[in-house]
């Protein structure tokens, strides 16, 4: 009689323990905020997310700074997806205005009109100083 309750426990406890186990959703949809400026920013963010193992869709918007991304969660992290992104130079923003800051070495390499931590150059992309240039002639 024993045997029987010890056994049955056991398979008891063995069901309890694997329907605690968090699923895994092979279409998670998450939305990473992402800075950037351009077309070629929109080129490299959505390349460096795609070429992430497990993303099946990225597009990410220079307006609103977000990257849509539906991953498979078994075979990637949102982590990892931010850190490959970080790689080729852009700045991850999170809640409560504080970011995730790409290396200066991967920053330095994207190109001069990416370069997105300057105000000048944003200004240039929004049309601000394009218009002071023909005021000025």
């Amino acid at each position: 009689m024993n045997k029987i309750i010890l056994t049955l426990g056991i398979i008891l406890i063995g069901f309890t323990a694997q329907s605690q186990e968090i699923k895994k959703n092979k279409n998670a949809k998450e939305v990473i905020k992402v800075d950037g400026i351009c077309g070629m920013c929109k080129k490299r963010i959505e390349s460096a997310a795609l070429k992430t193992k497990g993303v099946k869709f990225a597009i990410w918007s220079p307006e609103t700074h977000q990257l849509n991304v539906i991953l498979d969660e078994r075979k990637t992290e949102v982590a990892t997806i931010q850190q490959n992104i970080l790689n080729v130079g852009h700045d991850i923003l999170l809640d409560d205005n504080k970011k995730l800051i790409a290396k200066e070495e991967a920053y330095n390499s994207v190109h001069p009109c990416c370069k997105y931590r300057s105000d000048e150059i944003v200004k240039d992309h929004k049309g601000e100083l394009k218009k002071q240039k023909k005021n000025n002639k």
